[in-house]
């Protein structure tokens, strides 16, 4: 079995119910459409917005088209997509159409410079690339380079010369498509890491991988035909994803927001009656924000029926969820771990029981195992830190073209993270830091992301971030990055004072009062800062170390 016979069987089963919805607030009455199928809509009591729906019958179809077009110019098993679109009701169509032939989907980050998108197609062996109007600019300025001997298709109205129109080439498509047959081992996805550290690496899934996680998500959040799933992050990205396939496996809606302010999220789950939203840190602090404020009112929307909240990406701050139950007690609370190696979250996870122990990010998730070791390779006592590593059906099959990566990170069949993390007496999973995150002051190593988590704790402060920067003296020094919450002062002195409360060598040495940088998928932009802050001799040591 595959993911793709997942999708045939919620057609067979629930045709006619809506699969998907997208909805985008900032398409207004007052703009022209030029994208098909928008439907205007008038949620009672809320701003006018578009929304569009698909139902199972109709992603299957649209899949199978896009399929038949694939096929039509000789694309087949083996060979290479690039998807290049920001969210969308197109998105996942496009993305099980390529499945359907054999061939590879390839998702691109919508941040990709157009140097970015060259390397990734090159890297990745990419024999088409399917990109939508926002990307025009940048596809145009490599087009003469990334067209020789790859197909390029447009998503959208206005398509521009250079490439093909995704709507032509499918309208007069079959909407059947005969299977092609594939197995477990069969390569699906190449994912992208997210280049933090230079370009990215492209990360090679097999269809096992993808329904695992698929299997996964559904039995750490008990989801039912019946739960509606809110999808905000990007679908480039193996998290989004991921926790979508949970609504593939049951057969249930979800919908595609896009839209990040508190009272669009609301709106939606409102709306659409949505039952389990994965956030980002960022998004659940400004919802924070605005009910603090008395900028939002829970009474305005319809949220009984939500149940789930859960965050992944990144650490969770502890005050953030003693914040969150206290608007919303009756929420499940969960927290997802793993990395686009592992098909994203679900590796680890801290369960909708476990909410005693907020601040771990949990337990082995289910079909996976977990160790932490030393650099030697060897587990360490429990309690004590060292690299966690990850085994299970998710695991990556390789770099793609990249044996050495592959070789320093695949060892024995275990995926070793670069995250550093300890283990309690009950076997909860902490995580301590990134591997190369870490800062050696005075001979002591200090873990960023403890120091974070006890800054976040402070109520001016909104978002924080701590980095190494070079000293004389010490070698390293903890600087705090801090973003206060809008409205606020705050003085460095008020920091220090807090700051008390933690060992001597811990306190950050110097506080920056700025914001926070964080890519799509929440994690903060660590290298971007300590380029901008003085630390980027630092990395370039550490990198050749």
């Amino acid at each position: 079995m595959t993911i793709i016979d997942l999708l045939e069987q919620n057609a067979r089963l629930y045709g006619d119910e809506v699969a998907l919805v997208e909805i985008n607030p900032e398409v207004r009455e007052t703009r022209r459409i030029t994208w098909r199928d928008f439907e205007l809509v008038e949620p009672t009591g809320h701003a006018r917005h578009y929304r569009r729906e698909i139902t199972w019958n109709v992603f299957e179809e649209k899949a199978n088209r896009f399929a038949n077009a694939l096929k039509s110019r000789g694309v087949g098993k083996g060979d290479k997509v690039a998807i290049l679109l920001m969210n969308s009701i197109e998105w996942l169509p496009i993305y099980f159409g390529v499945l359907k032939t054999g061939a590879v989907a390839v998702p691109l980050n919508f941040r990709y410079a157009p140097d970015e998108i060259r390397y990734c197609l090159d890297l990745a062996e990419a024999d088409v690339l399917v990109f939508g109007p926002e990307f025009i600019g940048r596809v145009e300025e490599i087009a003469d380079d990334i067209s020789v001997n790859r197909l390029l298709i447009y998503v959208g109205a206005g398509c521009p010369g250079f490439a093909d129109d995704y709507y032509e080439m499918t309208v007069e498509c079959s909407s059947m498509f005969r299977k092609v047959p594939l197995t477990e081992d069969d390569d699906a996805a190449i994912y992208f890491s997210s280049g933090t550290t230079g370009f990215p690496k492209a990360i090679l899934h097999a269809h096992r991988a993808l329904l695992h996680a698929a299997i996964c998500e559904q039995r750490h959040h008990s989801q039912t035909h019946d739960d509606v799933f809110l999808c905000i992050p990007p679908l480039y990205h193996t998290g989004a994803k991921m926790h979508w396939f949970g609504s593939l496996l049951t057969g249930s809606k979800a919908v595609i927001l896009k839209g990040t302010s508190p009272a669009t999220v609301f709106s939606a789950v409102s709306e659409e009656g949505c039952t389990i939203v994965w956030l980002l840190v960022p998004w659940a602090q400004d919802i924070l924000g605005a009910l603090d404020r008395g900028e939002l009112s829970i009474d305005d929307y319809k949220l009984a029926q939500w149940r789930l909240m859960h965050i992944g990406a990144q650490p969770v701050p502890q005050s953030l969820i003693k914040r969150w139950l206290g608007y919303f007690p009756h929420h499940q609370y969960d927290t997802n771990y793993g990395l686009s190696e592992s098909t994203g979250p679900g590796a680890v996870h801290l369960g909708v029981e476990n909410v005693r122990k907020v601040g771990a990010i949990g337990i082995p998730g289910y079909g996976w195992q977990t160790r932490i070791v030393d650099p030697e390779g060897k587990d360490v006592p429990q309690g004590e830190v060292g690299e966690l590593c990850l085994k299970g059906p998710g695991v990556m099959k390789c770099y793609f073209n990249d044996p050495a990566a592959t070789a320093n990170t695949l060892r024995d069949g275990w995926l070793f993270t670069g995250d550093m993390a300890r283990q309690d007496d009950e076997g909860f999973i902490f995580l301590v830091d990134r591997k190369k995150d870490v800062i050696i002051t005075g001979g002591e190593n200090l873990y960023p992301v403890q120091i974070e988590d006890f800054l976040a704790a402070y109520p001016k402060i909104k978002d924080v971030a701590v980095i190494g920067l070079p000293d004389a003296r010490l070698g390293e020094i903890a600087a705090a990055i801090i973003e206060l919450n809008p409205g606020e002062s705050c003085t460095e002195e008020e920091i220090a004072d807090f700051c008390r409360g933690m060992p001597r060598y811990k306190r950050p040495r110097k506080i920056i009062f700025a914001m926070v940088p964080r890519n799509p998928t929440g994690k903060i932009e660590k290298p971007r800062l300590r380029k901008e802050y003085g630390g980027e001799g630092l990395v370039a040591a550490q990198n050749e170390s």
